[in-house]
């Protein structure tokens, strides 16, 4: 069996389909003990030091593993994919080029998905057949998400690790079911957590290596991972591209906000935390999402892997006192 890296979520059942192994080059690299000296490694090979330190992580991942070829995401995630998949082209990786279609258009999805099956050669009853499969796990990432935050036994770091996790289902699905069964079962033996802040957290996943710990040590805890719970293909449909039309990290942050605004309200969040990436143009989306979402708001930036610093510890603080002291005058 192949390994098949990729950028971003992508419609990951039609490698599933051709009996080959997806690897999300981003899991690969911020879980790995070396991820600080990946950035390093690309830095040496000629990256600029001002770029986003994942597409660092992502160049280096891509070299070190043992993948036949690597599917960029060309439009929908980062700006500066197309030279990240030069550059590996350059060292003799295979590119796969996939996209999301700005205006979310139901025809051109299709025939980016169907020209991703001529490569895999597969048609479309392996490829359902395949989101059959994977849509019984999805049904398990379902339940420990509400167990995060209508039960409350589920902590923000187990939500976070399994729902970024079912981007590629850790390459090994049966493995991964049995992981996330184990810890619903677990969770469902806690009390639950009853007197703390509720957090949302948006954006891209934290580079920082410890944020869900040191949250949740202020007395906070957060139940809604944005973007995790969108790679957990949270809304249930019988074909796969209305699956990845519903799937709103593609489509900019209207689309997204059609996704988040709903889901504060239902989680009863008390505020949010948006995650930027330092050098991402995803920065200026924070404009619009300040502006419509009528919630205490905190911006953090995170820059390189590692445990978070002291002045973002100091600004977490601050935030989370201040919304218990909102709590208290309730």
């Amino acid at each position: 069996m192949k390994k098949i890296g990729f950028t971003t979520s992508i419609p990951v059942e039609i490698i599933y389909a051709a009996g080959q192994v997806p690897v999300d080059l981003n899991n690969l690299f911020i879980n790995s003990s070396r991820a600080l000296f990946m950035l390093d490694l690309a830095e040496e090979a000629g990256y600029p030091r001002n770029t986003c330190g994942w597409i660092k992580g992502l160049y280096t991942a891509a070299l070190e593993t043992d993948i036949q070829g690597v599917i960029a995401v060309m439009q929908g995630d980062c700006s500066n994919t197309q030279a990240l998949m030069e550059t590996l082209q350059m060292q003799g990786r295979e590119i796969i080029p996939f996209a999301y279609p700005y205006d979310r258009d139901p025809e051109m999805l299709r025939l980016y998905v169907e020209k991703l099956m001529a490569y895999f050669s597969v048609n479309w009853d392996q490829v359902l057949q395949a989101k059959k499969d994977l849509d019984q796990i999805r049904q398990h990432c379902r339940e420990l998400d509400r167990l995060t935050w209508q039960e409350n036994v589920v902590t923000g770091a187990e939500n976070h690790y399994f729902l970024v996790s079912s981007s590629d289902f850790l390459g090994q699905p049966q493995t991964y079911e049995q992981e996330i069964k184990a810890c619903i079962q677990m969770a469902r033996e806690r009390e639950p957590n009853l007197d703390e802040v509720r957090l949302a957290y948006m954006g891209v996943p934290p580079i920082f290596t410890n944020l869900y710990e040191s949250i949740e040590a202020m007395g906070a805890r957060i139940v809604y991972n944005e973007v995790q719970h969108q790679f957990s293909m949270p809304h249930s449909s019988d074909h796969i591209l209305d699956q990845y039309l519903a799937y709103t990290y593609p489509y900019g942050a209207f689309a997204r906000l059609k996704d988040i605004l709903p889901e504060l309200e239902k989680r009863n969040v008390d505020g949010i935390i948006h995650y930027t990436q330092t050098f991402c143009f995803r920065q200026i989306e924070d404009i619009i999402y300040r502006s419509h979402i009528k919630k205490p708001f905190l911006t953090l930036e995170g820059d390189k892997p590692g445990k978070v610093d002291a002045r973002t510890r100091m600004r977490l603080e601050s935030f989370v006192n201040m919304l218990k002291m909102r709590g208290k005058g309730r």
